[in-house]
């Protein structure tokens, strides 16, 4: 009788074990292949959710196989810890952010080992540590000196309730992600990295990045945005400068027939000053939210300004709008308006009676209709004077000419991509290392007065930052003259600390620079592991700051991710897990239930990594049966006494067809963790496994030492998955040494050879019986065996025999 599974203390044992064995700490060595594994950290929010459990499996299953492939493996945790939830639980709770956010920490950590995941936590970083933040400050201080980060005024999304900027991802349909407010347009001084710089690297590395998935890799191709286009100049009738406006489709330029500019562009602020009808719309336009989602859904409206552009071909005037779908921060915060041939100009047109040119028609001669819709399509040339006839390529060339040697407009490379705006109104971040002075303007805070510490006692009301009713935070003086001066309070956007913080897993201890030369040993990562929802912004910015690293000196890599996995999300009943639709599902409480490596074969088990999870009582509990039935095995086989040693030569068939079933399992299963990262199959593959070993009936010594084999391959594969069962079984097995120090199983191709394998035989396409064969059978014999075979001849008897198919090592097919 064995012992039973009692998994509480299984896991116990295997934890105290590793943490005092220290068995996950890593230091640089040379002489084994580094292999750095990493999860996207998490914010601190208090609990582990079932999201957090997919992801970090996913990434402890791929180090632990990684581990057991001899490479020597780093995998660290930590914190991304600023941001507005400790803002609002502050708020509701009255606790400092500090406060809630450390004791988070303090428990969620606690979670983290109850899994056992093999993190390395001497490398622990935790964002709203000075010790961290110290760095963000300085390399922002560094590249103010070198010119790519700025400060100007911008049209930003303002959310009245958090009093605060939001990104244009974190509006939806028109309100903040977590106030719900209506979110507002506003000009405000921000500061702004110069992304914009590395556009195009960023754009062209991405095609030598194949360990990435390509929808990836297209998300921020789309992003960014690259374009090729004329920027022109329209003069204004009444005003000294021209308007100038970029168009990607200068073969329309004849079919202008208005005008658009933002609500915060100068000529619009002008014409409204004297209006109060139109300055009542501009002040509605900036109650509009900046996201381009929003743009393209709203209904547009506009308002004539009441002044003429010149058209820089015809010299027709072109009346001049204020609209509400162009924003000032994007281009020159102008648009020329082509109806016949875009779709949103069309509708405007539409709407207000605006007239609508023909001036591109079909390349195949086909006819339009524009009462039904802009023609969109390149095409050639219509109604364009001496352009007539040319087709998108030709025109653009002799526009561009023209336009440059009259110097009113010049080719130009445009990005959708925008430099990132890193200034947010709220306390619980880093604080901007700049002090303003009446004299010197923006200073940088020098290096030996950094890091500029954020106040943690402090009372959060939501009435705007603490930090600007803090003098003893704001009021200094000015590192270059020495006069009263005061200091930033705007803190940095929150994606700052997590573009970085991979890098500082190399060198977490250093206080002497940002990264020291153990970074050059461990980046890039290797294997990097996260939810698909990142593929954009913090990716994006992580290979943003990898290049700033790079050019500073701090790093050699050009990329921070080698391979990305992104991982599906975990649902309930169909929709997302959260809280707010009440059908979470709390991983603690399966823990106490069923024990961690129930939990983490399941997360394993359900899906395919990629693919979204459907959560299931049911599976889970399926998921404990099994390690349960394995446990039993195990303890059954070793409870009946020490096997013999192998002789694979001694072997009978059926302890044979048992050895072949483990190797081919080995085999299945190193392609699964090591190639196709097809987690779910390997479990599966385990499962098949372990009842064949129950299925085999024979206690002689030659069968107890094939069983051995299999019940070893079995616990040392399935172990990346569940790592504390493995272990305890790895000594029920007979073994001295620890599991953790175990390499993988290498299938033995000896046992992968078949001395007979069984050809289906098929007369005119029909299934009608089986022959054994050897693996090497020529073909003229299999078909003869097919022939001679009892139940075939019944089939054939009597009737011409036209040809025989032999396909090796699947069917006979026998045409009569």
């Amino acid at each position: 009788m064995s012992s039973p599974y009692h998994p509480a203390d299984i896991e116990r044992d295997a934890r105290e074990y590793w943490e005092s064995s220290r068995a996950f700490e890593v230091q640089e060595r040379d002489d084994k292949e580094k292999f750095y594994c990493l999860t996207m950290f998490p914010y601190p929010s208090g609990k582990l959710h079932m999201g957090h459990v997919r992801v970090f499996t996913i990434s402890d299953v791929i180090a632990r196989y990684q581990r057991m492939q001899g490479k020597h493996v780093l995998q660290p945790m930590g914190w991304d810890a600023f941001g507005m939830p400790a803002e609002n639980a502050a708020i509701q709770h009255g606790v400092p952010p500090a406060a809630w956010t450390y004791e988070n920490i303090d428990y969620m950590r606690g979670q983290l080992k109850r899994l056992g995941y093999g993190y390395d936590w001497s490398r622990e970083v935790t964002t709203c540590r000075p010790e961290y933040y110290r760095w963000e400050q300085w390399l922002f201080t560094r590249l103010f000196s070198k010119g790519l980060v700025y400060r100007k005024n911008s049209v930003v999304n303002w959310d009245p309730v958090d009093q605060t900027v939001l990104a244009n991802e974190q509006v939806i349909d028109g309100r903040g992600w977590r106030s719900g407010a209506l979110v507002e347009r506003r000009e405000i001084p921000q500061w702004f990295m110069k992304i914009t710089a590395y556009a195009d690297e960023l754009l062209e590395k991405l095609d030598e990045m194949p360990g990435w998935p390509e929808s990836v890799k297209t998300m921020q191709r789309n992003w960014i945005g690259r374009s090729e286009g004329l920027e022109l100049a329209f003069e204004v009738q009444g005003e000294s400068e021209p308007l100038r406006v970029y168009t990607t489709r200068p073969d329309t330029l004849y079919g202008v027939t208005y005008m658009a500019v933002a609500a915060e562009h100068p000529l619009a602020k002008k014409a409204a000053a004297g209006n109060p009808e139109l300055a009542a719309f501009v002040e509605e336009c900036k109650k509009t939210d900046a996201a381009e989602a929003t743009l393209e859904t709203m209904e547009k409206k506009g308002m004539p300004l009441g002044i003429n552009a010149v058209h820089p071909l015809t010299g027709e005037a072109v009346p001049l709008w204020v609209a509400n779908f162009v924003l000032m921060g994007y281009g020159t915060g102008a648009v020329m308006a082509v109806p016949g041939h875009d779709a949103r100009d069309w509708e405007f047109a539409k709407k207000y009676g605006l007239p609508i040119r023909q001036v591109i028609t079909p390349a195949d001669g086909g006819s339009i209709d524009l009462e039904d819709g802009a023609y969109v399509d390149r095409g050639v040339l219509v109604n364009s004077d001496s352009y007539d006839g040319l087709d998108y390529d030709a025109a653009f060339t002799a526009l561009a000419e023209h336009f440059e040697s009259a110097s009113l407009g010049e080719r130009k490379v445009n990005y959708r991509l925008r430099d990132w705006g890193v200034s947010r109104q709220r306390y619980w971040g880093t604080p901007i290392p700049i002090v303003y002075c009446d004299d010197c303007g923006a200073v940088p805070v020098p290096e030996d007065q950094l890091p500029v510490v954020l106040p943690e006692d402090v009372e959060v009301t939501g009435e705007g930052s603490p930090l600007k009713k803090m003098p003893e935070f704001y009021e200094t003086t000015c590192p270059k003259c020495g006069k009263p001066a005061r200091r930033e309070t705007d803190t940095f956007d929150t994606f700052v600390e997590s573009s970085w913080y991979y890098a500082r897993y190399a060198s977490p201890d250093c206080d002497t620079a940002m990264l020291d030369e153990r970074a050059g040993y461990w980046l890039p990562v290797d294997q990097y592991t996260g939810g698909v929802e990142h593929a954009i912004l913090h990716l994006l910015y992580a290979r943003f700051f990898q290049k700033l690293l790079r050019d500073e000196g701090l790093s050699a890599a050009d990329e921070p991710f080698t391979n990305l996995l992104t991982q599906g999300m975990v649902l309930n009943n169909g929709a997302k897990m959260s809280k707010s639709k009440g059908n979470t599902v709390d991983p603690q409480a399966l823990i106490d239930e069923y024990g961690a490596d129930t939990v983490r074969v399941f997360m394993m088990f359900a899906a395919p990594p990629e693919q979204a999870l459907e959560w299931s009582d049911d599976g889970v509990a399926g998921a404990f049966r099994f390690l349960k039935r394995f446990w039993h095995a195990v303890n059954e086989h070793a409870g009946a006494g020490g096997p013999s040693a192998l002789d694979p030569a001694e072997l009978n068939a059926t302890q044979k067809d048992l050895r072949r079933k483990t190797h081919q399992t080995i085999a299945k299963i190193s392609d699964d963790l090591g190639r196709r990262q097809s987690f779910n199959t390997a479990v599966a593959a385990i499962m098949e496994l372990l009842n064949a070993v129950t299925r085999f009936d024979d206690h002689s010594a030659a069968g107890r030492a094939v069983v051995q084999e299999a019940l070893e391959a079995a616990v040392l594969m399935l172990s990346p998955m569940a790592p504390h069962v493995c272990h305890e079984l790895w000594q029920v097995l007979g073994h001295k040494s620890v599991l953790i120090d175990q390499p993988w199983p290498r299938a033995d191709e000896g046992a992968l050879e078949m001395d007979r394998i069984e050809l289906v035989v098929q007369v005119n396409g029909k299934l009608r019986g089986r022959i054994s064969v050897a693996p090497d059978e020529d073909r003229d014999a299999i078909g003869q065996l097919a022939l001679d075979d009892p139940n075939v001849q019944r089939f054939v008897a009597g009737k011409a025999v036209r040809k025989t198919i032999v396909v090796p090592g699947r069917l006979v097919n026998i045409v009569v």
